[in-house]
């Protein structure tokens, strides 16, 4: 199962994100899940470093992709990010639903602000 994590802050806004996981829908390397769910979260990371005069914290390993907002992100930097951040959203919260027992959405408080 693919797991994806939200991180809110106390503003309500998204300060980032986690996927962890495989689908396990199809065979490696035809798995249609996994391999939406990695295309939404990879064209976020990309967007937000080519649209972002901060540089988002991304770390990448097999299985697993984070990616969170840097705390200094400028007024227009914030607006940027939100919008990207909340396709995101969208976009794995309707696969969630499409493939509910290959991929869970959550979300919690960013560590930094609990």
């Amino acid at each position: 199962m693919i797991r994806v994590t939200f991180w809110r802050g106390r503003d309500g806004d998204l300060g980032g994100f986690r996927v962890t996981g495989h689908a396990g829908y199809g065979p490696k390397g035809g798995d249609i899940v996994c391999a939406a769910v990695s295309a939404l979260a990879q064209t976020a990371v990309l967007s937000l470093k080519d649209q972002l005069e901060e540089e988002p914290e991304v770390i990448i390993s097999d299985g697993d992709l984070q990616c969170r907002l840097p705390a200094d992100l400028s007024p227009a930097g914030a607006r940027t990010a939100r919008v990207i951040l909340r396709t995101l959203e969208v976009g794995l919260n309707t696969i969630a639903t499409d493939y509910r027992p290959y991929v869970r959405v959550e979300y919690q408080a960013l560590a930094n602000e609990t």
